[in-house]
């Protein structure tokens, strides 16, 4: 937030956001800086709350993000405690601030998140072996339902969407003795944290269909694969005949839970910002025309946003930053957001948000119309 400097012009982002006729957005509370040994201070995310209320945007609020207080252990019961701790406190601290409905992502990304924190030592707990990601994702999960408990002790209608990527790994042309290594991280490793909220692994957990709830799914191109024995795969070039298109990777998730879906984050880079919207926007309409129960799509980021190793900006928001003295101006996309707009008018939503743009509810039967209508084949170009 501070990188962007979104801490101090929420309301600016906001804005933008109502002018493009956008009314959700996922906002993230950062744990570690508003939890001090259990003592709650939230007046960091007032800026947000204000600018969302004023603009009328509905906030998936995302409570742990890569990130736990530094006096936590996260292998121990005290930090699974502490964690639907603050879950309660910060529903209990937004939901009388907002209208409803309430949506909430208890941990991002929990599979992702156990690789960087428990076997490439990204982040804490800054581990380096297969078995620490195991045990890192168990508990995160065990944290992310008691999360979910406690957050439907406030409110019992709220939504949880839980995200984690869509993935496929493919083994080296010259390596068929790591086809099963890479079948395994596919089908086994992308669904487990999914599985474990779902109930149908460790069920000693707690998991349930309620639990998994709403199923965000990111889609990045890196998300397929080349299987590498030790560190991060290796992301498959554009024109790799192994590529599978994203509809496919849809079906995989439907067919294993049939829960409602949004594709929870997904964004191309630089000039080739437009083309992938318009991909994922073909490859979401088939979906939704071969039956799957998809409701939407996150594009993220909203402004653009700078590299974890490198620091350099990405260009792939629906905006860019450009230093203006003290500030960094948000300069708008125009060919990312023309292929927005041309989607608004094809599926029949509004460019811009009027005074109370809940008066007239999304209609997902404008959505499979357009489905059955422009009768989108799934195809492996990402262009």
């Amino acid at each position: 937030m501070a990188e962007t400097q979104h801490d101090k012009l929420a309301n600016k982002d906001y804005e933008f956001l109502r002018r493009l006729g956008i009314a959700v957005s996922r906002e993230g509370i950062p744990w570690p800086l508003v939890d001090n040994k259990g003592v709650y201070e939230f007046s960091l995310i007032d800026p947000m709350i204000q600018a969302m209320n004023e603009q009328q945007i509905l906030p998936i609020w995302d409570l742990c993000h890569y990130g736990y207080p530094d006096d936590l252990d996260p292998y121990t019961e005290a930090f699974t405690q502490r964690f639907a701790a603050y879950c309660k406190a910060a529903a209990e601290y937004v939901i009388p601030k907002m209208r409803g409905p309430y949506f909430f992502t208890p941990i991002n990304e929990i599979t992702f998140f156990s690789f960087c924190g428990g076997e490439w030592a990204w982040v804490a707990p800054f581990t380096k072996t297969k078995e620490d990601r195991f045990k890192f994702r168990l508990a995160l999960c065990k944290a992310a339902i008691a999360g979910v408990n406690a957050i439907r002790e406030v409110e019992p209608q709220a939504r949880m969407i839980n995200i984690d990527p869509l993935v496929q790994v493919v083994a080296p042309r010259d390596r068929p003795d790591q086809q099963q290594a890479a079948w395994h991280e596919t089908f086994v490793d992308t669904f487990l944290a999914w599985d474990i909220l779902y109930g149908k692994e460790h069920p000693e957990l707690g998991g349930s269909p309620e639990i998994l709830d709403i199923v965000g799914a990111n889609n990045y191109s890196f998300g397929q694969m080349e299987y590498r024995e030790h560190g991060p795969h290796k992301a498959l070039s554009p024109d790799d005949d192994r590529i599978l298109p994203l509809h496919d990777l849809l079906k995989m998730v439907w067919d294993r839970y049939q829960r409602p879906m949004i594709i929870g984050e997904t964004s191309g880079m630089n000039e080739g910002r437009e083309d992938w919207l318009r991909d994922v926007m073909e490859e979401s309409l088939a979906a939704v025309e071969a039956g799957m129960d998809l409701h939407g799509i996150c594009l993220f980021p909203a402004v653009e946003m700078p590299d974890w190793h490198t620091g350099q900006w990405l260009k792939n928001g629906l905006c860019d930053v450009v230093p203006n003295g003290d500030t960094l101006a948000r300069v708008d996309c125009d060919a990312y957001i023309a292929e927005l707009r041309r989607w608004q008018k094809e599926l029949n939503r509004v460019t811009e948000l009027d005074e109370d743009p809940f008066s007239d509810p999304v209609e997902l039967q404008d959505v499979v119309d357009a489905a059955k209508r422009l009768k989108k084949i799934p195809d492996k170009n990402w262009s």
